[in-house]
């Protein structure tokens, strides 16, 4: 039976590079070197005005067949996971499909999940391979919540930042992807949100949890975040571990969604995990939501801090509220 694999990752990010030192001339009352301490965020890089979601997913993508991982005639199923499509339709993956030259009959699905959504994504590439459905799986994440923040906005300005990640999904001979859980829990809607552009009418939207300080459309309960994060994913990790008779002795890296360092560290804590077990690597592009995991994995593999047989938890959680959480051996 094939398994899936987790294969080369391209990244791109857009060309404009948004520091805390131009937050801070052109917001002087705004405390960058306390907001750069909680967020471990630096910089962030941001889509331009014309430029979206599936701009950067082609360029990702274009930069992978570049590499030579992959002929772009051998891919058979596009996945794209995007909170940010280019229309309400059509599909914005049969739009990339196009753009990108792959076959007519490749298949092409997007998802809308976010911050767990290349967990997720990994768990359909899985079944797609094992079922024998699809064989070489394009997998895309690609993001551009700038679109939803205003520029007045301290709390989401400064955290917040554009990508895509195109991560190849192969088959192996064993398996490197297992012990896969979710979790979901719609009730937190309202602690992440953009509450306009949809079918349902305003009057009958969800409200967000709290009062709206800026304007942005995007808007975040960040504290209520972080207590679910803290409660639900030690828990998460506890079940993917019982459940594959393994113990915390037996994980090399807990990659987790990069959201901010304030979030992550207390999970270190509660953890009661090292540093280098418990990476945080974000200061450079911010919270890039589905793209974080691929970008982690491409940075740690870039510096040779993955090898080879290590088994590692990939973990993803946030809007939804949605959480997912499997083991993952490098090839």
């Amino acid at each position: 039976m094939p398994y899936a694999q987790i294969g080369k990752i391209a990244v791109h990010l857009p060309e404009r590079v948004e520091t805390n030192a131009m937050l801070a001339e052109e917001y002087p009352r705004w405390d960058l070197p306390l907001i750069e301490e909680k967020t471990g965020i630096r910089q962030r890089h941001i889509a331009a005005p014309d430029e979206t979601a599936s701009d950067l997913a082609v360029a990702a993508a274009e930069k992978l067949f570049d590499s030579g991982a992959i002929d772009r005639n051998d891919v058979d199923f596009l996945l794209l996971c995007t909170q940010t499509p280019d229309y309400p339709l059509p599909t914005t993956s049969c739009l990339i499909q196009d753009r990108l030259g792959l076959p007519t009959r490749c298949g092409a699905i997007d998802f809308n999940l976010g911050c767990s959504g290349f967990v997720y994504g990994l768990a359909v590439a899985d079944g797609l391979i094992q079922s024998r459905a699809a064989k070489n799986i394009l997998l895309l994440t690609a993001e551009t919540y700038s679109k939803y923040i205003d520029q007045d906005d301290r709390s989401l300005r400064t955290i917040f930042g554009d990508a895509a990640a195109a991560t190849l999904i192969t088959p192996g001979e064993t398996p490197s992807l297992w012990g896969f859980q979710f979790g979901s829990d719609g009730s937190g809607g309202d602690m992440l949100m953009v509450g306009d552009g949809g079918a349902r009418p305003a009057s009958d939207a969800i409200k967000p949890r709290h009062r709206k300080r800026w304007k942005s459309r995007l808007y975040m309960d960040g504290p209520s975040l972080i207590n679910f994060t803290v409660d639900a994913i030690p828990r998460l990790i506890d079940e993917i571990l019982e459940e594959n008779g393994l113990s915390d002795a037996g994980i090399d890296k807990y990659l987790m969604h990069q959201a901010t360092w304030k979030m992550l560290d207390q999970l270190r804590s509660r953890m009661n995990v090292s540093d280098d077990r418990l990476p945080i690597d974000m200061v450079d592009v911010g919270n890039t939501v589905s793209c974080t995991l691929p970008i982690l994995i491409d940075q740690l593999r870039s510096k040779g801090e993955l090898k080879s047989g290590q088994t590692n938890m990939l973990v993803g959680f946030g809007v939804g509220l949605s959480w997912a959480g499997c083991l993952w051996k490098e090839a």
